[in-house]
């Protein structure tokens, strides 16, 4: 059960309107403060819904993209009232259905036949007007079938985008993405050219790409800077650098789903300017995990052209999320394994975090002792289901309106959608 409290700490309120009032849209962040009474009051259990994955609305709250189809969400959402008291059996027929709170669009074909849409990703660009989908041939495990692969890495063998224009479906032909900045066996745009015409390529002269250059690079500075004396200097070198360099060398970058929790991991930050490494942590780096709590909005981009998008809480934004974290890493029986946890999560995912209200901390706190305002429960206490069957349940909250889908999934049966809503 998902249970949110409101903030009855006035000073609290006031300290955290004084601490967001840098950030644009402080007018929105005080309407805000109405949420307090406009919460989701209703559910309906069960509700009947096309067999498609949900992801995320859209930050402007207009669309709700279940590949390969689309929805809108109405402006005034349902038309639902009964009278107190209101149970699930005095509400029309409709309002079970999931056709009565989401008008469908369209729906598209995009997948060819040996290609499957990627229902994980979705990108809505700039303003709104398009969205980018992506389809995939299967994950291969034989690293020798695509060149590039690397032994014990799944490899894809094609990518295919797709830019959707979100008002009518159609597909751009002319929508293709633009090559900004490639990183990997080159770094600078002329890396490539320059190695040909000094002839190292035609001698068959094998190099390490030009990102694993540069981070050997900086690796071998910073050691050699840590050793101030020129006789011990050498075997500083030897012991923290070339001992370690073939596992240097074997590092690879690995963005898709990973646990880096128990194993050795580590971050670099780029320049993409200059195409230098700027510096280098260990996953358990308490100096790593110091920026992330105190900087973590620079971790992550927020949506642009969206007042919502501006107040999403966070532990360097909020005072209260920041509590939330730091008693978190109190209660934690291993500072290092603690940290290795948060820093799992980097680099964060494009478009995963909601601006909805009931998010603000500086509004709600979730299950925490303090006065109760509302409680979302993804199951009903009725029915026959095995009580010790493991359920994982999701939520998608709509950017502003008191509107959420509890999506209840349990092992070797069907996937239970709840609708709640204000009545």
């Amino acid at each position: 059960m998902a249970t949110f409290f409101c903030s009855a700490n006035l000073a609290s309120r006031v300290f955290d309107r004084q601490f967001l009032s840098p950030r644009p849209g402080t007018t929105v962040n005080t309407v805000r403060q109405f949420y307090e009474n406009l919460v989701p009051s209703y559910t309906i259990y069960d509700i009947d819904y096309p067999d498609y994955s949900f992801r995320k609305f859209t930050d402007d709250g207009k669309y709700l993209p279940e590949p390969p189809r689309f929805n809108r969400v109405p402006s005034h959402l349902a038309n639902i009232s009964c009278n107190e008291p209101c149970d699930s059996h005095d509400l029309p027929p409709k309002a079970k259905k999931f056709d009565s709170f989401f008008k469908q669009l369209y729906s598209i074909s995009l997948a060819s036949s040996n290609e499957y849409i990627c229902k994980d990703f979705f990108l809505y660009m700039e303003f709104h007007q398009f969205g980018l989908f992506a389809t995939s041939t299967a994950q291969s495990n034989d690293s020798s079938a695509t060149e590039g692969a690397i032994h014990g890495v799944p490899s894809i063998e094609k990518i295919t985008f797709y830019l959707v224009r979100l008002d009518d479906g159609a597909i751009r032909d002319s929508g293709n993405l633009v090559e900004v900045r490639k990183i990997g066996t080159f770094c600078q745009e002329d890396d490539e050219l320059f190695l040909h015409s000094h002839g190292q390529a035609a001698r068959g002269v094998s190099f390490l790409p030009g990102i694993k250059q540069r981070l050997l690079s900086f690796i071998f500075r910073k050691t050699w800077n840590d050793e101030s004396d020129q006789t011990l200097r050498v075997q500083h070198l030897k012991k923290k650098f070339y001992f370690h360099f073939q596992d240097y060398v074997d590092l690879i970058i690995w963005k898709v789903s990973r646990s880096t929790e128990q194993n050795l991991a580590f971050f670099a930050v780029y320049n993409m300017e200059t195409t230098d490494i700027v510096s280098l942590y260990q996953n358990s780096s308490e100096e790593l995990y110091s920026l992330f709590e105190y900087f973590y909005d620079h971790f992550h981009t927020n949506p642009q052209n969206s007042s919502h998008g501006n107040f999403i809480s966070s532990h360097s934004n909020n005072v209260h999320a920041l509590d939330q974290l730091r008693t978190i890493k109190n209660k934690a029986n291993s500072t290092s394994q603690f940290v290795k946890k948060m820093m799992a999560s980097l680099p964060y995912t494009c478009q995963s975090q909601s601006p909805s209200p009931y998010f603000d901390l500086s509004l709600f706190r979730y299950d925490k002792p303090n006065v109760v305002k509302f409680k979302i429960k993804p199951g009903s206490d009725s029915g026959a289901s095995d009580s010790r069957a493991k359920r994982i349940s999701s939520f998608l909250f709509h950017p502003f309106f008191p509107l959420a889908l509890s999506i209840q999934q349990t092992y070797m049966q069907p996937t239970v959608v709840n609708l709640h809503f204000r009545r």
